[in-house]
């Protein structure tokens, strides 16, 4: 039986990145393409449909910021971007944008491998959900995890594949808590060793986009030290 090689696309324009970095992967069993400008990326991005982009965010003709808009507007490839150390606020322009994760350069490729693995793990898991997975609803919050999709008065709620996963294990577990650490583990799948940083912006906009006050929540509360809590099903009845 053969199996079909997970394709990767590396998006970095410093070769003495790229092709070492391509070169590895493919000793961990991934295709790997390289794509040295934006524009490429987007090219390639359209011929390709890969499995996954490695992202810098630096690039000769461009922002990796925009790729990842233009990507997330019709795929939701997993993506991870490729940044250094200092670029903090765009790690979380990048994640609020709709990508997955980040590695901070200089990396290991043995991590970025374990990386792709776990964002692949959880498309495919998302690939497989069965259809007759019962809806959520609370108050006027609703999540279909069949359909992955989620409304608020039914409105669409325009979440990117993290914010989805999130909010919906919240409302599964809705009414407790559920530590940071089971959120990192179950959304991101894979043990978290640096800041936390990521959680938190997505949080953040998750809440946003509910119409949430972080001081007043109807919907969303922190636990401080702990993690996060969606309002169980009869805190959220209308009021009399």
């Amino acid at each position: 039986m053969s199996f079909r090689k997970r394709t990767v696309l590396v998006v970095e324009d410093e070769q003495s990145i790229s092709t070492p970095l391509a070169e590895a992967l493919a000793r961990e069993g991934f295709e790997a393409t390289v794509a040295p400008t934006a524009r490429a990326a987007l090219e390639l991005a359209g011929e390709l449909d890969p499995d996954v982009v490695l992202l810098d965010l630096m690039l000769p003709d461009g922002s990796g910021l925009d790729v990842c808009r233009e990507l997330r507007r019709t795929s939701q490839v997993p993506i991870l971007m490729l940044t250094a150390r200092g670029d903090e606020a765009d790690r979380v322009v990048g994640l609020e944008l709709g990508a997955d994760d980040y590695v901070t350069k200089p990396f290991s490729a043995r991590e970025v491998a374990a990386r792709i693995r776990a964002v692949l793990r959880r498309a495919d898991a998302i690939s497989a959900a069965r259809p007759d997975d019962p809806a959520i609803a609370l108050g006027e919050l609703r999540l279909d995890p069949a359909r992955r999709t989620a409304t608020l008065a039914g409105r669409p709620l325009e979440l990117s594949r993290k914010e989805f996963d999130v909010l919906q294990l919240l409302a599964r577990e809705a009414g407790t808590v559920v530590t940071r650490e089971r959120l990192l583990r179950e959304v991101w799948e894979t043990s978290w060793f640096g800041s936390t940083k990521t959680l938190d912006v997505h949080v953040a906009s998750i809440r946003r986009k509910l119409g949430d006050s972080a001081d007043a929540p109807r919907y969303l509360h922190t636990v401080r030290g702990v993690g996060f809590r969606l309002s169980a099903p009869d805190e959220l009845e209308p009021q009399a």
